[in-house]
């Protein structure tokens, strides 16, 4: 189960951080999977016998190193027309270089969010979501107070929100109680929506959120509405996902860094800004690094518009108008490395944090996970039945040699996403903090899965 407030991880966090993240963990709860798959079910097709090849080429290539380090390009591709974009036209254009794009709003033109809650005017239709939603509680960040580098949050019901929202563009977009943000709201999993989205078939592949329905506990798909004014601090996506984001109304301006650059902006202490724009990163004595780092890659996404933000792109994001957006998390085989990458980074922060106990603490590795997992909200051990869940799902497709199972998965997409489960999943069984974890209880231990899943790739790439 993922714990909240949204995990950040400890990477970038000042020290001293830990116990107050500890103390502040609350559970959460879904509401049933059924509904999810109803709303949200993807679009068939996704990988041909070509793309699984051109991304096979490319991971050998890679070997053991990760993709997506380097400068950003010079402008955001823009893609306007639905009919002449495939989903190989993404995965080579923009999953495998690990660059961002924006799709137009011809790719969102029929969803019923873009209908239903937005005026002929092309504001937010509060009425609307007042009637349809004015009783679920919401998640509602400050935007005008930092906590470490985050915003604190509340919950209040919608319609509280909705009438804070009037008062505010009332009083000329400023209150005394601040600029307040309603942020990560999982309204697909706590209310049986309507026909809010159809979710684009180059997003399908998303195993961050097959994972938690699968368990029907969580989910990485959020609303986010809020004021012209109303922002989100720098920052890269949980776990080094990718991430959509569609504006459903309204503009958003967004400030993005590709993955590495994010390094010349920390202070001197070690700690990654809150906010790019503040002048403090002109202090060469904070910032010693600052003048090392390129101009961050500008993004005006206009009402409609879908942007696909990379993994490990770190990005700030200002509401230009009244907006209203829908996001997704997601995790693939295109990104699956980095994750991995990331899990290990945060284990090391961990046990660095900790250090001065590890001769006095019993089980000092096994309380370096549970810590891990409090503040990134998954631990090696969750990650093993991650992999478990999606690898599943893949063997039964290539074992049973079908085109096509009920959810859209072709062969071809089974035998990449085995692929790139098999690379990672024998990294993590020669972890030697994995090596500690108790596996006696698993149903299905890791070397056994790794096996099966190694039978598994070699009999797909068989003549």
């Amino acid at each position: 189960m993922r714990v909240g407030p949204k995990p950040q991880g400890l990477v970038g966090r000042k020290r001293g951080a830990l116990c107050l993240l500890v103390s502040r963990l609350v559970l959460t709860v879904s509401a049933p999977a059924e509904v999810r798959r109803r709303v949200l079910r993807p679009v068939r097709s996704w990988m041909d016998r070509e793309t699984l090849a051109l991304a096979d080429r490319h991971f050998r290539g890679l070997g053991c190193g990760v993709p997506g380090v380097g400068q950003a390009p010079g402008r955001v591709a823009f893609v306007s027309e639905p009919g002449a974009f495939s989903y190989a036209d993404f995965v080579r254009g923009f999953l495998l270089p690990n660059l961002p794009c924006v799709f137009s709003s011809a790719f969102t033109q029929g969803w019923g969010s873009r209908r239903r809650w937005v005026t002929p005017a092309g504001r937010p239709d509060f009425d609307h979501l007042l009637r349809t939603y004015g009783d679920v509680v919401v998640p509602v960040a400050n935007c005008g107070v930092q906590e470490y580098n985050s915003n604190p949050k509340e919950h209040m019901p919608l319609r509280d929100y909705i009438t804070y929202w009037k008062e505010y563009i009332e009083g000329g977009y400023s209150s005394p109680r601040g600029c307040l943000y309603l942020k990560d709201w999982h309204l697909c999993r706590d209310f049986p929506v309507e026909d809010v989205f159809t979710l684009p078939v180059y997003f399908s592949s998303d195993w961050l959120n097959e994972f938690w329905d699968a368990l029907d506990v969580d989910d990485y798909r959020f609303v986010y509405a809020g004021p012209a004014g109303s922002w989100s601090p720098f920052h890269a996506d949980i776990f080094r996902s990718f991430s959509w984001s569609v504006n459903v109304c309204g503009r958003k301006k967004w400030l993005l860094f590709p993955p590495g650059q994010e390094e010349a902006l920390r202070d001197r202490h070690g700690n990654l800004p809150y906010d790019v724009t503040s002048p403090a990163l002109c202090d060469t004595h904070l910032h010693p690094r600052s003048q090392l780092a390129g101009p961050p890659l500008e993004i005006t996404q206009e009402a409609g518009e879908m942007v696909f933000v990379p993994s490990g792109w770190h990005h700030q994001v200002h509401n230009l108008d009244d907006t209203i957006s829908i996001n997704h998390n997601w995790v693939n085989g295109f990104n699956l490395a980095n994750m991995w990458r990331f899990l290990q980074q945060e284990l090391c922060a961990v046990q660095e944090e900790v250090s001065e106990w590890r001769d006095s603490m019993p089980d000092w590795h096994h309380h370096c996970q549970v810590i891990m997992r409090s503040c990134s909200g998954i631990n090696f051990e969750e990650f093993y039945h991650f992999l478990k869940v999606i690898a599943e799902k893949r063997l039964l497709v290539l074992r049973e040699a079908a085109a096509e199972d009920g959810a859209g998965l072709g062969f071809e997409q089974a035998a990449f996403d085995a692929g790139r489960i098999t690379e990672v999943l024998a990294s993590l069984v020669a972890h030697p903090s994995f090596q500690r974890v108790d596996t006696s209880a698993f149903s299905l231990r890791p070397k056994e899965l790794l096996q099966q899943l190694r039978e598994a790739v070699d009999a797909a790439v068989a003549p």
